[in-house]
């Protein structure tokens, strides 16, 4: 061999060495010579409709081989919200940021105005040369800018990032969503005999079936998830990747789902931190550790912004947990509740890691109501409920799902009362820690600018989006709005002389709990009122005519109830009502029961579904008038209308 041929020869030697790396490494973090400057991958694992119910969680029933080994290696948050406990809403909550209370996305669902000039946090990661994959729902309720994604939403994957460039990949697994635990047979896995029924669920065979159907899917989901790991790791990407994986709110049996207790709102959160990227892993990081850091869902924007060495910007409302820019820790964690499906409520709540407060300001509707996709199924486990309940079968706590009205406060203490049974609201040994806890729910709403208070049909009459609505004062005057919500809902006889004041008030919010306040104190309160709540159904809003028409229909004499109901009626017609007006009048009139009887001629030939031409930014509750209608007709044995 000559001498050219081996200084050739080691020339290839030498730049296939260097060359390697560059080849099979795609996807790496992205190193730099000034470590402060590197970014780490990042992969979330997400599942759906599941609590802490998992081995590493001490769940002995459980069966979660892939997720405890991975707490093994990592870190779990003991004290993880999802702040709201239903897919959209917290999921509205997650990505940008910001509260959905704040952004008027809390409703379940709904498709709101984005904010002017805030972005969902994976855009802004992109912005910072970060590759963003989306893989499974996103289903927010704020629009997503076509910036979010390099690619998304089912064939997003990580492992289509360029060489070199730091990855954010999002995969979210629909294993364990209520639908599938809905299941007329016996397939479970799980002995139906070793469930642990909670207290506030009769022990009945449906119960029990779809508590053992649901911790087969969340076998299923850690099945996913080991798959998503080993991914990574025969990828050779273990040690360069931040591993998040969580649940999006509580499990999918009711009073869990849609509740925004403890149990629909605790989720299990599993971190792992390389070593290499430790410094960037929250203070308390030890492997196989346990976290009691408050954390929730409006953390995770700026958190991952943090790891990813950006510093979150001032209008976000969460606070980092991790990264360059730690945020402080905090004494609370908050919840919400608004419209689910069909059926309006409004729930604020509030954690220390001890105790649950909830604040009811709705109180005159139960927890549970009529929500058709829960209880459409007669095999279903909300169905045999219900019907346990209508037969008188229940004790008090199994019946507290059911019942109205709510308490307005409740408050628990999760130490030693887990299933959150026993309301110690009343309790004058508690009355410093309900104080505490009542102070920090109206300094949050003040803080964020709850617009949960204003009627989702008046918000959609203006032209900025709910959270700039929010935000200005002239066009929100919030404190005497959230004021006026306070006492209608504190249900005080001793306040219906400032309620009837308050029907003038030069503000439609204020005028709508005024009258929600006298609807909800009953009949003496109507009595009352009577005058003021008859000149109220000729408000300029839609929506506090309503609730006007609401009291005196539901609560007044014949002669004022007859007016009552047909403006109502006159709101029902979804051919020539906006879908959210129809769906107020349409929730009066179920709310009425058998008082709406002089409609009844009615309830099979209203239309419920219709053009939509009423500038509703989303269809996706044009269904929910024709729910509302199978409620009603349901009540009356009339036939069922086909839902459309």
């Amino acid at each position: 061999m000559s001498h050219n041929t081996v200084r050739l020869t080691i020339a290839l030697l030498i730049f296939c060495c260097l060359a390697l790396p560059a080849i099979v490494s795609h996807g790496h973090a992205k190193e730099s010579d000034d470590p402060s400057s590197a970014q780490p991958n990042i992969l979330w694992i997400v599942a759906e409709d599941h609590g802490p119910h998992m081995g590493c969680y001490g769940d002995d029933f459980a069966t979660t081989p892939n997720v405890d080994k991975l707490a093994k290696r990592g870190m779990s948050f003991d004290f993880a919200w999802s702040n709201a406990p239903v897919c959209a809403a917290a999921r509205t909550t997650l990505w940008s940021g910001l509260y959905a209370t704040s952004t008027g996305g809390e409703h379940m669902r709904s498709m709101v105005p984005a904010p002017a000039g805030k972005k969902m946090f994976p855009e802004l990661l992109r912005e910072a040369g970060y590759y963003c994959s989306g893989n499974g729902k996103e289903d927010y309720n704020l629009p997503k800018s076509k910036a979010m994604w390099d690619e998304s939403p089912q064939r997003g994957h990580w492992n289509k990032c360029p060489d070199g460039q730091p990855f954010f990949a999002y995969f979210n697994n629909t294993e364990s969503h209520e639908g599938r635990i809905h299941d007329s047979e016996d397939r479970s896995q799980h002995d139906r005999s070793r469930v642990r029924v909670p207290a506030y669920h009769p022990d009945h065979p449906a119960i029990r079936g779809e508590w053992a159907r649901y911790y087969d899917s969340v076998t299923d989901v850690d099945a996913a998830a080991g798959k998503r790991l080993q991914e990574i790791e025969k990828a050779g990407l273990t040690e360069d990747t931040i591993v998040f994986y969580f649940a999006d709110h509580g499990a999918g049996l009711a009073r869990n789902k849609r509740w925004p207790n403890n149990a629909g709102l605790r989720v299990p959160v599993v971190v792992y931190f390389p070593e290499k990227w430790k410094h960037l892993a929250p203070p308390e990081y030890k492997v196989g550790g346990r976290s009691e850091r408050l954390i929730s869902f409006v953390d995770f924007a700026p958190t991952m912004l943090s790891i990813a060495g950006i510093r979150p910007p001032d209008w976000m409302q969460g606070h980092a947990f991790a990264g360059k820019f730690p945020g402080p820790r905090q004494g609370f964690v908050h919840g919400f509740r608004g419209r689910m499906d069909e059926r309006i409520d409004l729930v604020r709540s509030v954690f220390d890691g001890r105790y649950v407060y909830l604040r009811n300001y709705m109180p005159h509707l139960s927890q549970g109501q009529r929500v058709e996709s829960q209880i459409r199924l007669r095999h279903s486990s909300t169905y045999a409920w219900r019907k346990l309940y209508d037969a008188g079968k229940l004790n008090k706590s199994q019946s507290l799902f059911w019942e109205t009205p709510k308490a307005p406060e409740e408050l628990y203490d999760l130490t030693s009362d887990p299933d959150e049974v026993h309301n110690l609201a009343d309790s004058a040994d508690y009355q410093d820690i309900l104080f505490r806890f009542r102070s920090a729910q109206r300094e949050h709403a003040a803080q964020i600018r709850d617009v949960g208070f204003v009627p989702e049909n008046e918000r959609l009459q203006r032209v900025k989006s709910p959270y700039d609505f929010g935000q200005d004062e002239s066009l929100y005057p919030f404190e005497r709005v959230f004021d006026t919500a306070e006492l209608a809902s504190m249900l005080s006889a001793d306040a219906i002389p400032e309620l009837s004041n308050r029907l003038s008030d030069g503000d439609a919010g204020v005028r709508y709990w005024a009258a929600m306040g006298i609807l909800m104190r009953g009949e003496s309160a109507v009595g009352q009122t009577q005058e003021q709540l008859l000149q109220a159904l000729a408000d300029s809003s839609t929506d506090v005519r309503i609730a006007a028409a609401w009291a005196l229909a539901k609560e007044g004499q014949p002669e004022v109830a007859a007016k009552g109901l047909a403006l109502l009626a006159d709101f029902v017609p979804r051919d020539r009502n906006h879908t959210l007006v129809s769906m107020a009048a349409l929730t009066a009139i179920d709310d009425c029961g058998m008082k709406a009887e002089s409609l009844r001629k009615h309830f099979s030939t209203w239309p419920t579904s219709g053009k939509l031409n009423d500038k509703i930014p989303d269809g996706r509750y044009k269904s929910s008038p024709g729910k509302l209608m199978k409620s009603i007709q349901i009540r009356f044995k009339l036939p069922i209308s086909k839902l459309k």
